[in-house]
């Protein structure tokens, strides 16, 4: 069947992703670095933060390829991709379902590292609001959740590659230009997305790194002056 392309991901959609994948590498190469490094660590997981706050609101608001009332679908869809019955452009049931995967580990796994130490010099910008035993207990569980984060991952790439090499559908190519040739009759393209909504992702984004950089925190006190001898 004739195919041609169609305009499937919107410009922000593709940011976001790309901008959470160099965030992760970050975050990950920085950990393993640690010392100095673990400065960057925190601004990366911050940058997280606001990308997976931004994803939400895009989520309601943007084109109907990145809302999740449109590609979160039911069992009932979810068997017919498996059968092969599926028919839809964006993502796929399947696909969906590691997106929300991904969000849910990704959220949990920076907000753990907001309030998260290494009992040596690093603190996280919410560890003043929590108990040094809760700091501890989510600290053990950031570090475990990494493993999780490798493993959504692994399974993305995996996919990636199958999608690829085997059922001949390109999925990075789409991701960078947007995108993606379709079969005959024409899809409708993604609609949605104006500059509002934009603007509304962005704020939220920007009001939640606020939030977890300390916003709501009291300010430290002040350094406590020494007496010293006049002479």
């Amino acid at each position: 069947m004739p195919t041609h392309a169609i305009l499937v991901w919107d410009l922000p959609t593709r940011l976001f992703h790309w901008l959470l994948a160099g965030a992760v590498t970050g975050a990950v190469i920085t950990a393993k670095i640690g010392g100095n490094a673990m400065l960057w660590h925190g601004r990366l997981g911050l940058l997280i933060i606001g990308l997976l706050g931004f994803r939400l609101v895009w989520g309601l608001l943007g084109s109907h390829t990145a809302r999740f009332a449109r590609f979160v679908r039911g069992p009932a869809a979810i068997r017919a991709y498996l059968r092969g019955q599926w028919q839809g452009i964006g993502h796929s049931p399947l696909g969906a379902l590691s997106v929300l995967a991904m969000l849910l580990v990704l959220g949990a796994q920076a907000a753990s590292g907001l309030v998260a130490n290494d009992d040596i010099a690093f603190n996280g910008p919410l560890y003043t609001a929590v108990s040094k035993e809760i700091s501890d207990a989510l600290t053990g569980w950031h570090r475990r959740g990494e493993w999780a984060v490798f493993g959504l991952v692994g399974l993305h790439l995996a996919a990636v590659l199958f999608y690829t090499l085997v059922k001949k559908e390109p999925l990075v190519r789409p991701m960078i230009t947007g995108r993606k040739p379709v079969a005959r009759p024409r899809p409708a393209a993604p609609k949605g997305g104006g500059a509002l909504g934009l603007v509304l992702a962005l704020a939220a984004a920007g009001a939640l790194v606020w939030l977890a950089n300390g916003g709501l925190l009291p300010p430290p006190p002040p350094p406590a002056t020494l007496d010293t001898p006049a002479w």
